[in-house]
């Protein structure tokens, strides 16, 4: 077994103990429900009418078994998961994020580390179950869809701009990804709050587990707010290496377009946000629909319009 081939072993190993941790959050996420389902049953007192008073069905306080298994399988799952980055840019001797199945393989560790700094404190289940579907579901897809062969790249590719340029974009991706799913949380738990009938019932009553709609803006704002700031770093040294490699600053190449409408449209989010007051929900729509425009970025642009980024082998 070479290199190469510890490389894809540790991917699945990764991909493995991160599912693990997926079904413990899961589980965490199902007595969460149980929790807030039990502590709403009414009480009586006197025969009189129902009081706040928790039920005795409450599940038992304490930190329970599966958080523990999800914590522990998460830092598995990292450590193999770094293990498969660096053997893989061992045996492509180079930095591996030079192309779509690196990119997935690196940005989704990344969305790891970010998921591990947030919930270092608490545990918020739904982050964790999201983040770490996600992370399955990118690892998954790169080894059955977009795998290469680990090798040199071409003569255009071979400067420290790779390092630099690809790798503060692997990063943004990785933070925008957390800050993505802090705003599907914040969505539905205000959208529950406010009384939606969609929402209303026990099946979504883990959401009353989940912070306040407020605290989850908060969060997902900070982070989008990193991201941009690294995706602006991005555009911008994606602009100095175009210039050293093809003697001009901006082509409109589809990739190179893409980065910007990125750009764009966080900046428009982070605009209205803090200076023309669309907070709440209208913030988190716009914080979901610009990572969308991420996902199109990696995925359909990469796949559907050729270009001088094509050489990056999908």
């Amino acid at each position: 077994m070479n290199v190469a081939e510890a490389s894809t072993i540790l991917v699945w190993g990764a991909a493995t103990a991160y599912a693990i941790a997926l079904v413990s959050f899961t589980l965490l996420l199902a007595r969460k429900a149980d929790a807030s389902i039990a502590h709403a049953v009414p009480a009586t007192v006197g025969g009189g009418s129902p009081t706040a008073t928790p039920s005795p069905l409450a599940a038992p306080t304490g930190r329970p078994r599966s958080e523990g298994i999800a914590r522990s399988t998460v830092w598995a799952g990292l450590a193999l998961h770094l293990g498969a980055v660096v053997t893989r840019g061992v045996a492509a001797g180079r930095a591996p994020w030079a192309n779509l199945y690196e990119f997935m393989l690196v940005g989704s560790l990344v969305a790891v580390v970010v998921l591990l700094v947030v919930q270092r404190r608490k545990v918020v289940p739904f982050l964790g179950t999201a983040v770490v579907g996600i992370v399955v579901l990118f690892l998954a897809v790169a080894q059955v869809n977009f795998f290469v062969p680990a090798d040199g790249v071409q003569p255009a590719l071979q400067s420290y701009w790779l390092v630099i340029h690809v790798g503060v974009a692997v990063t943004a991706t990785g933070v925008l990804t957390v800050g993505f799913v802090a705003a599907i949380l914040q969505l539905l738990r205000s959208s529950r709050e406010s009384g939606s009938r969609r929402l209303a019932g026990t099946r979504w009553a883990w959401l009353d587990s989940a912070p306040a709609p407020a605290s989850l803006e908060s969060l997902s704002f900070r982070l989008n707010a990193i991201g941009f700031v690294l995706w602006t770093f991005t555009l911008i040294a994606g602009a100095i290496w175009a210039e050293h490699a093809w003697g001009r600053y901006w082509g409109w190449d589809p990739k190179e377009v893409w980065t910007f409408v990125i750009w764009v449209v966080y900046a428009g989010y982070l605009h209205a946000r803090t200076t023309r007051g669309w907070a709440g929900r209208r913030s988190a729509w716009l914080a979901i629909i610009a990572y969308v425009c991420v996902l199109v970025n990696f995925t359909l642009v990469n796949m559907l319009f050729p270009g001088l980024h094509s050489y990056a082998n999908i």
